[in-house]
């Protein structure tokens, strides 16, 4: 096969495990901030279902939990398409190791500014999102950028679940062709390109809110 014909069915691939990726990092976001927030403030028998949560998607494989979700829940009943199957278990999995990256964040803002923003007699909600979490982004950003570059590379086990995602393509093209070396070349400076993307975003995203930061908070 002519290498443009493979670079050509590999793209195909790699937009199918873009769309993946555009659809499981919100649902990761959100899983995050909902349950790193819930950890923080939420009354006690909350905080224990966000335990059993993040301890469960994070203390088993990213793998099964998608074969479970895939394969396992037809028989309750419960139909879920690869697609889905795939962004669900991606944006658990990835969501569960960003809910401790909201937690710590939060709990890296100095003191003085809850103290500050008390004396200044805002509500805990005001505290919350117009003092503690804008400088608590800044802080999650660079671990988050670090985990939507761990989805990128775990969008590989969809193949799994036979999704024509990139490494499903290479592995169809690998086994038609037995052009293994430029195939999986080409694979590998496609996930590398999609996550050097990823860093330029956070990098940007970062100093932005950098900036803003200047400008906020509560300064003595």
């Amino acid at each position: 096969m002519e290498f443009g014909e493979i670079v050509s069915v590999l793209l195909q691939g790699a937009i199918v495990t873009i769309e993946i990726v555009a659809m499981a990092l919100p649902l990761a976001v959100l899983m995050a901030f909902s349950f790193g927030l819930i950890r923080l403030y939420a009354p006690a028998p909350f905080k224990q279902i966000a335990i059993v949560y993040i301890e469960f998607f994070r203390g088993t494989s990213a793998l099964i939990q998608l074969y479970w979700i895939y394969f396992v829940l037809p028989f309750f009943g419960i139909t879920i398409d690869a697609m889905t199957a795939a962004v669900v278990a991606l944006g658990l999995n990835i969501g569960a190791y960003g809910t401790e990256v909201v937690r710590g964040a939060i709990q890296s803002v100095p003191k003085g500014q809850y103290e500050a923003s008390i004396a200044l007699n805002f509500t805990a909600s005001q505290r919350l999102w117009r003092i503690i979490m804008p400088q608590a982004l800044v802080n999650m950003i660079p671990p988050f950028g670090n985990l939507a570059i761990e989805l990128v590379k775990a969008t590989s086990l969809v193949s799994l679940i036979t999704i024509g995602d990139l490494t499903f393509k290479a592995k169809m093209l690998a086994d038609t062709t037995l052009q293994v070396g430029e195939i999986f070349g080409v694979v590998l400076l496609f996930y590398f390109v999609m996550a050097q993307f990823l860093v330029f975003f956070i990098r940007r995203l970062e100093t932005h809110l950098s900036k803003g930061l200047g400008r906020g908070g509560l300064h003595s």
